[in-house]
């Protein structure tokens, strides 16, 4: 098997803005671009639904979702890892 051969996943650092859903959290991926006249930096942001095996994922937590196969009409991203976590257990 060549190196060209393996199919890389894309991967994409995002917010969670809803969990309200079963095994499916919205992240919210954010991308700065600069104008080609103007040349000001613009935020671009897109929403995407990503399959969580368990719920233990909650709004405002930073997350890595990685590109997968369809899982429902919406949902062809997975929950990777969790990378900073908002809510602190006492």
């Amino acid at each position: 098997m060549k190196s060209e051969d393996i199919k890389r996943s894309r991967s994409l650092n995002g917010k969670v803005v809803s969990n309200k859903m079963a095994k499916t959290v919205t992240v919210l991926v954010e991308r700065r671009l600069k104008h080609p006249l103007y040349e000001k930096f613009i935020t671009r942001s897109k929403k995407y639904q990503a399959h969580v095996e368990n719920n233990n994922i909650n709004i405002g937590d930073i997350v890595l979702i990685e590109e997968c196969r369809p899982i429902s009409k919406t949902k062809n991203w997975l929950v990777k890892e969790l990378l900073v976590c908002t809510k602190k257990d006492f």
